[in-house]
């Protein structure tokens, strides 16, 4: 097995060459990013408002005047540079982009510079712990949580020996920041405590290759939104025309749902297409079959932190602290199933059958460099949705799908976080605002991201425009919607300056329907 560690040109200032990594169930993702990230500025100058439905920075004026347009824009991106400028003054020393004694491949998501949360297992050590990724390595918290000595995890070292990320993300901001600061400085090449004792180090890394992926965290609820506005036009105008494309509601409030928790899978874990009543003739009676019309879902979720008290809204203003990281997540969909139930109460056995997410948990801190302004929102908001900080971030996004008898796979829809409407500041104090409360643990998720391009759109039923489009996969294969067989793998990353942070990959894999006995 070759060494992680030694005399590498990417030990030091350098970066080594791109190499095999792990694969394993979360695959391998790309993307870097690095500091402690701010004690958050609220207040931040501008509105921050830039990248609309239709991307780019200004968004669409909206009838009020390149003018305005413009200089709203420049008020925007003046918020995000304030952002950033903010979050590398609190960081850690800006020399950790290469320096770490675990050699990182360039095409690795995992450098110094993001150090994503997750929880694993090995063949030869069942129990499911808690560890950092740092190239195709994984840090083992709990063989080295003695090592935390800092102000609040010296007396908190005990959560990083537990099965699930929810206790550590129950401690707060403070908490986090501390950790990464720490975990950055014992994995540079200038610190000696791990990297010059070789037992210590024999026990504390495995190869992300030969380790199980397991869920990061006890989800114990689960909520999906519906914020890319692209999305929900182009659906509306599927199903109701141009002119009411989007509800009355949607410029208003980040619609959402109560989705199932139980059915959250990690990456890699096979999806069974599902059975249930469905109403392919709206002249004659439903059916009971399998789904004919299985989609996925390009989305990306984050982790709820410190819950509130029951009964106390989340102000906007403090939102940001209860938000521990991101992923990719996958939303299968069964659109014959939903179709036919979704009214009057939304969708149920059309989603609840299966939820994929990435088993990286990336820190909100190693994503801050890839902050961008918020997208203009007209009409405004109600004020307990306004918020002037930039929270809308950088995150190239890919779907492939490989069909049985595919030589490899297809890319079939590239797209961006940043088009998103509504904030994830926002999904969470309106989630809050009738005094629910969240529990650390609990996942938001995005709902479909698509942008203005039909490559960019983040469903299938977009993609093939409710089926009457073939999606072209190369090899003389098409696809409308999903066929037994079929492998869909989320890939996202935020790009830097010569680095990447990385998501890995959020994996499914369709098999047959498995009819009641």
């Amino acid at each position: 097995m070759r060494s992680p560690w030694g005399k590498s040109r990417g030990v030091v200032g350098g970066r080594v060459k791109p190499r095999g990594g792990a694969r394993g169930v979360a695959g391998r993702s790309r993307g870097r990013t690095s500091g402690a990230g701010p004690a958050w500025s609220r207040g931040v100058a501008g509105p921050g408002r830039g990248a609309g439905p239709q991307g780019g920075v200004a968004g669409r004026g909206r009838g009020r005047g390149a003018g305005d347009a413009a200089r709203r824009s420049a008020v925007a991106a003046r918020g995000a540079r304030s952002c950033l400028a903010q979050w590398r003054a609190a960081g850690p020393c800006s020399s950790l982009a290469s320096m770490s004694f675990v050699a990182v491949a360039e095409d690795s998501d995992f450098p110094i510079h993001n150090l994503p949360y997750g929880v694993f297992s090995t063949p030869g050590n069942p129990r499911q712990r808690i560890g950092v990724a740092i190239g195709d390595q994984i840090l083992d918290l709990s063989v080295i949580k003695h090592l935390f000595t800092g102000p609040i995890l010296s007396k908190h070292q005990d959560v990083f020996n537990q099965p699930a990320l929810n206790s550590f993300m129950g401690l707060g901001q403070a908490a986090w920041k501390e950790a990464r600061a720490f975990l950055q400085n014992l994995l540079s090449a200038s610190h000696a405590r791990l990297r010059d004792d070789t037992e210590l180090r024999r026990r504390a890394f495995t190869d992300q290759a030969s380790a199980v992926m397991h869920l990061p965290a006890i989800i114990g609820d689960y909520t999906d939104f519906y914020s890319s506005r692209q999305h929900a036009t182009n659906v509306g105008i599927m199903f109701r025309g141009k002119e009411n494309a989007l509800m009355p509601n949607w410029l208003h409030l980040p619609v959402g749902y109560h989705g199932r928790a139980s059915s959250v899978v990690v990456s890699g874990t096979p999806i069974r297409r599902p059975m249930g009543q469905m109403s392919p003739d709206d002249s004659k009676p439903p059916v009971y079959g399998a789904c004919k019309l299985l989609d996925m879902e390009l989305e990306m979720a984050f982790f709820v932190g410190p819950g509130n008290k029951f009964g106390e809204p989340i102000p906007i203003s403090r939102a940001h602290e209860h938000i521990f990281g991101m992923v990719l997540m996958n939303d299968w969909s069964a659109r014959d199933i939903q179709k036919w139930e979704y009214v009057p109460l939304g969708p149920f056995l059309g989603k609840s059958f299966g939820t994929t997410i990435s088993p990286w948990v990336v820190p909100m801190d190693a994503l801050m460099p890839f902050v961008v302004p918020n997208p203009e929102q007209d009409p405004k908001p109600l004020p307990y949705l306004r918020h002037s900080q930039p929270y809308t971030f950088d995150i190239n996004l890919s779907v492939t799908l490989k069909g049985e008898g595919m030589s490899q796979a297809a890319t079939i829809c590239k797209s961006n976080f940043k088009y998103m409407y509504w904030t994830m500041l926002q999904q969470l104090t309106h989630h809050t605002v009738n005094g629910c409360n969240l529990r650390p643990g609990d996942l938001l998720a995005s709902g479909t991201i698509s942008g203005p391009e039909p490559e960019s759109f983040g469903s299938m039923l977009e993609l093939s425009w409710r089926g009457t489009k073939a999606i072209e996969l190369g090899n003389g294969q098409t696809r409308r919607f999903l066929l037994d067989g079929d492998e869909v793998v989320i890939t996202g990353h935020c790009q830097g300056d010569g680095y990447r942070v990385g998501f890995g990959q959020c994996a499914g894999k369709v098999l047959p329907a498995l009819p009641p006995a």
